[in-house]
């Protein structure tokens, strides 16, 4: 039987945070090390069965990654898993070296050895990291983690600050993963494997303390999957002042919160209006439930430097601004999946009938008729060249469409539930939902020299076919 912490709708039948300080001293930059490796969580809410999971440095999520914008950080991988894996550094415009795509900006880290990351993080904000190596699976075992890079003049506008990383595990009765259903068909052409255990942190019930009269930032993270998230706070004025890591003009959110698809981030900010012992629930609503994920607990004490009653001032990041008169315009059309099976498509060169694709290869979605990463890339751009993308999802389903090292306007919204509201126009993106049949015009500037992948973060439709990738020459 599902627990009022399980997810109803179509889902099949360790700990604390890590501390956020560097985890080895260097002379001159910031470092860590960080192993993914094979390990143990309590995510069930009884809290006695534990569950086998791969974590980075036994921890899940992993460790926060926490550095300065213009500061050079440095973390050294040590790969203790039976697999191949990488890390990928997601949202951050950093060089294309760095980016974590196996095949495509370097070769997977061999179990029992090690790379370094080096980067310099050009923009403040909320991201994180996972692997890009059988994404698909490895993410849903446990391995990701915050990455929280500073600004300038942040220091003293929050009494606290905490990350919200939301995950959905599919869990059989004794708590182990449902190994069975990895590379299922049905997730595959569906919506993409859905969990029924929610976690806040990595845990059945997140639990964070604040005190009243506090100012407190949020940091929400959605890691699943496929899940498309909504979370709200009960009782509590909130403001959204951050999308996909990038600031936005201080908003007021209403009663139904934000809308998270995987992989997407929202920076919340909320003045504590409890009193002590009082308890804030953390909602998560996607399913029209209001399933209690967490609570901000209000302690003994009184707040100490809070700026309560200043307006939050985050300073923009330098992202280009794209130049749409002299936009070049492209197409990428999403096709496949069930109710609407690919009846051929371009595989590895080869142009192959629906049924061979899904049967040999497991390939069930194509980006403008190709499915899987192809040997040529989607489009090559001179660097400061504007690309204005038009992305017609002509599926069934929704997608979560990312661009790696680049952030984009949404310029247009055909339909679908995700209103363009005001935040959205003001927002840079690094990562789009579609719902299904919408078309949605973005535009970004070309301007991070390298190979960039681009793919839906649905993770089962990016394993089966929706996957490209760009050039900025």
């Amino acid at each position: 039987m599902f627990t009022r912490r399980r997810f109803l709708a179509g889902s099949s039948g360790v700990l604390a945070m890590a501390a956020s300080a560097p985890l080895f001293a260097a002379s001159e930059k910031l470092s860590y090390k960080i192993a993914p490796m094979a390990s143990k969580a309590v995510l069930l809410e009884d809290g006695g069965k534990q569950t086998a999971v791969w974590a980075y440095n036994g921890l899940v999520p992993g460790p926060v990654v926490r550095t300065k914008k213009g500061e050079e950080v440095s973390i050294e991988v040590f790969n203790q898993l039976e697999h191949p894996t990488t890390i990928h550094w997601h949202g951050i415009r950093i060089d294309n070296a760095m980016d974590g795509v196996a095949g495509l900006t370097q070769v997977p880290i061999q179990p029992g050895e090690r790379f370094v990351y080096r980067f310099t993080p050009p923009d403040a904000g909320t991201y994180w990291y996972h692997p890009h190596n059988k994404t698909w699976e490895q993410l849903a075992r446990g391995l990701y983690g915050t990455l929280i890079v500073e600004g300038d003049a942040e220091e003293g506008q929050f009494d606290r600050d905490y990350p919200i990383v939301a995950d959905d595990w599919r869990l059989e009765n004794d708590g182990s993963i449902h190994e069975a259903s990895f590379q299922s068909m049905h997730d595959w052409s569906h919506e993409g494997r859905l969990g029924n255990v929610l976690t806040l942190n990595g845990k059945p019930y997140e639990r964070l303390e604040v005190i009243a009269g506090e100012r407190v930032r949020l940091r929400f993270i959605n890691t699943s999957n496929a899940r498309i998230m909504r979370f709200s706070l009960a009782n509590q004025e909130t403001s959204l002042i951050a999308l996909d890591g990038q600031p936005i003009p201080e908003t007021k959110l209403g009663g139904d919160g934000i809308t998270l698809a995987p992989a997407q981030r929202a920076d919340l900010v909320l003045d504590i209006n409890g009193r002590e012992g009082d308890e804030i629930a953390i909602l998560e609503t996607s399913n029209n439930d209001r399933l209690v994920a967490g609570y901000l607990v209000c302690g003994q004490g009184k707040a100490t430097h809070s700026s309560a009653k200043l307006p939050v001032t985050l300073k923009n990041n330098s992202v280009p601004e794209p130049e749409l008169s002299n936009a070049r315009v492209l197409e990428l059309e999403m096709s496949g999946g069930a109710m609407r099976f690919l009846t051929s498509g371009i595989y590895k060169g080869q142009k192959m009938g629906g049924r061979e694709l899904a049967t040999k290869h497991q390939q069930l979605w194509a980006f403008n008729g190709v499915a899987g990463m192809p040997e040529q890339a989607f489009f090559s751009a001179r660097r400061g060249e504007t690309i204005k993308l038009k992305l017609l999802n002509e599926t069934a389903w929704p997608h979560s469409i990312h661009l790696h090292g680049h952030h984009f306007r949404i310029l247009s919204r055909d339909r679908g539930s995700v209103a363009m509201g005001d935040y959205e126009k003001h927002a840079f993106r690094d990562t789009v939902l579609l719902e299904r049949d919408e078309t949605v015009e973005i535009a970004f500037v070309a301007e991070n020299p390298g190979k960039w992948m681009m793919h839906c973060h649905m993770l089962e439709h990016q394993a089966a076919g929706m996957a490209t990738w760009f050039e900025v020459l």
